[in-house]
């Protein structure tokens, strides 16, 4: 997709679009702090793609019935949902269901700052399957990247620890979330983007029940225990956070270039951390400052020193559409 596709956009629309992007994907990794307070992580997650995914595609069926033209009235075949189960698997149980899982031991604003590591892991993989050398831009992204991570492990007396295995699910579903990306664009799926992420997120959703099945949730879950504020930040990411947020990045992808698209890497966690400090009184230390400048400074390198032929098209977790957010 790219702006070839369209007419140009106003200036307004695009602003409005962009920050969509920022403020509802920024502010999903508060949203799901919130959430998993008191509902099941992976059900509730799970739950959440599956009614998302459901809603895009009627409203798709719906689309098609009035108006059947073009994408609208395309029907996905047996390859396209093997993709999606496979992506789906990938993107939110390895992406969403690790920063999930990871949000009841670490901030949602340091689990934002992780996830913005997905550019970086997106370009070793890319160069790993391509054996294309990288730039040494992209190398000093990669080193600053793994420097940033470190940082947020590191022991320091004055500020509030960090929970190792926190740190560690999310680093490992922002490498999910990469691997899903680069098997994506080369895996089978539908014409329409919205088909395609409607399928993603009910076959991603059904992985997340089965997982959180799987793990006991359902024998741990007390429904007399949900909060209110859970359920309203469950809507919040289902209505929200995968559908509105979606929409308007995938707009701005047939519209503008992706590299104006994708700056939602840069200002995310920025948004993230904000919101968690001021909403949820997450500490801002020393060490989310310094590791989150390192980090985004980072991404920024990584996407400055790569080939054009290879920029990421897909959100990032939380990201979420398709966010591991």
């Amino acid at each position: 997709m790219n702006s070839a596709h369209s007419s140009r956009p106003s200036t307004a629309a695009v602003a409005l679009a962009l920050g969509l992007v920022y403020v509802v994907w920024g502010s999903t990794y508060l949203a799901i702090a919130v959430m998993v307070e008191t509902l099941p992580p992976l059900l509730s997650a799970g739950l959440r793609f599956v009614i998302a995914g459901l809603l895009m595609l009627g409203a798709l069926r719906i689309h098609a019935r009035f108006r059947p033209s073009g994408d609208s009235a395309e029907r996905p075949t047996a390859a396209h949902w093997r993709t999606a189960f496979v992506v789906g698997a990938l993107l939110l149980l390895g992406g969403n269901g690790g920063v999930v899982l990871a949000e009841q031991l670490i901030p949602s604003g340091v689990a934002a700052v992780l996830i913005a590591t997905v550019p970086i892991w997106l370009a070793v993989f890319d160069a790993a399957l391509s054996r294309r050398r990288p730039s040494m831009l992209a190398v000093g992204g990669l080193v600053a990247g793994l420097v940033g991570v470190g940082i947020l492990l590191a022991p320091v007396d004055q500020d509030v620890a960090l929970e190792p295995l926190g740190i560690f699910l999310v680093v490992m579903a922002a490498i999910s979330w990469a691997a899903g990306s680069l098997y994506a664009r080369r895996a089978p799926l539908p014409r329409s983007p919205f088909l395609g992420t409607g399928i993603e997120m009910l076959a991603g959703g059904i992985v997340l029940l089965a997982a959180g099945t799987l793990l006991g949730e359902v024998g741990r879950t007390e429904i007399a225990a949900f909060s209110l504020r859970s359920l309203v930040a469950f809507a919040y990411l289902t209505l929200v956070g995968s559908i509105v947020g979606y929409t308007a990045y995938t707009w701005l992808l047939a519209r503008v270039p992706v590299t104006v698209a994708g700056t939602y890497a840069y200002v995310n966690p920025i948004v993230a951390v904000a919101l968690g400090a001021v909403l949820l009184s997450e500490p801002i230390t020393p060490r989310t400052l310094v590791a989150t400048t390192v980090i985004i400074g980072a991404v920024v390198a990584i996407v400055s020193g790569r080939p054009r032929e290879i920029e990421a098209t897909r959100p990032a977790p939380e990201g979420a559409v398709m966010e591991p957010d």
